[in-house]
């Protein structure tokens, strides 16, 4: 008797993932828990300033508004030529997929498709398009993590070695862009800019809530946890970062020292001001982001002869 093995199909896939995802994320937030003081978390959210949580908020959801530009260079790039509020429109959807609807289509999964159907463009570059967003913004972020590496540790802890090695990565970028997708080779200036302003708008963010939080002190290494924790939340091991981001802050916290529970909230404070940045696009669900409203036709005048 032979036996076969059947691969499972694409929706069991599908589900397998967020269960993985749904494992880790509360396997993260257990070893948390038993790392901080809970009572003493609570205390720090009721005593935090709500002018400056909000502030962080907007700081956040600017910071993606500006990320959802840079990705539209990267369409026009590939002659999809999306007006910048229906982009907008596409990226908040795409947000709210990433951070409330994971077991169903991820939001960049959701934009190459549509993108792809809508404007007749070849899968391979809407894909290519999307990630290489994705990168960019990863240099970007480098980048500032090499900065606030080297003042944090004063130079030390191969500090110089980093940089060396995050600069390097620029020119290595950009050829390989050249090689395998020219196409894109006009926009790598301004999408690394772009990358760079939605990064620090970011840090923004973080230096909103350390201050709602009544942190003083410290700040170039908080900066630095955040920057560190932004890398892992990237990868899709977590709901939204959730619980990764948390564990990262704790193990930056041990090693400088810094209070356990009042990181634990910096860094949960910033999931919140994801989640709230992410609500706008709910609306998308059930109305089409790429729907836009038409001109009205001109009217023509009969013209009568005397």
């Amino acid at each position: 008797m032979i036996l076969t093995f059947r691969m499972p199909s694409e929706k069991v896939r599908k589900w397998l993932k967020l269960l993985i995802k749904i494992v880790i994320t509360a396997l993260c937030i257990w070893y948390i828990s038993h790392k901080i003081d809970l009572k003493k978390l609570s205390g720090v959210l009721v005593l935090a300033n709500p002018l400056w949580i909000l502030l962080s908020i907007g700081a956040f959801m600017f910071s993606k508004l500006l990320s959802s530009i840079r990705l539209n260079v990267y369409f026009r790039n590939i002659d999809i030529h999306l007006p910048e509020w229906t982009n907008i429109r596409l990226y908040w959807l795409g947000m709210f997929y990433n951070l409330f609807l994971p077991g169903s289509i991820s939001g960049d999964a959701y934009k190459v498709v549509r993108l792809t159907k809508e404007y007749n463009v070849a899968y391979k570059k809407t894909t290519a398009a999307v990630l290489l967003d994705r990168f960019s913004g990863l240099l970007a972020l480098g980048l500032l993590l090499g900065i606030f590496w080297f003042i944090s540790f004063k130079g030390g802890y191969y500090s110089y070695w980093l940089m060396a090695g995050i600069l390097l990565s620029m020119p290595v970028f950009y050829f390989l862009i050249k090689i395998f997708f020219p196409y894109f080779l006009p926009g790598f200036l301004p999408t690394f800019a772009w990358g760079l302003a939605v990064q620090i708008f970011q840090v923004v963010c973080m230096y909103c809530i350390l201050q709602a939080l009544h942190i003083h002190a410290h700040t170039e290494q908080y900066m630095l946890i955040f920057l560190i924790s932004s890398v892992v939340a990237v990868l899709p091991f977590t709901i939204g970062g959730l619980g990764a981001r948390e564990v990262v802050f704790l193990w930056g916290a041990h090693i400088f020292g810094l209070d356990h529970t009042v990181s634990v909230m910096a860094s949960l404070l910033f999931y919140g001001a994801t989640v709230a940045s992410s609500l706008p696009g709910l609306p998308f669900i059930f109305i089409d982001p790429l729907k836009t409203t038409p001109k009205p036709a001109p009217q023509l005048y009969a013209t009568t002869m005397e």
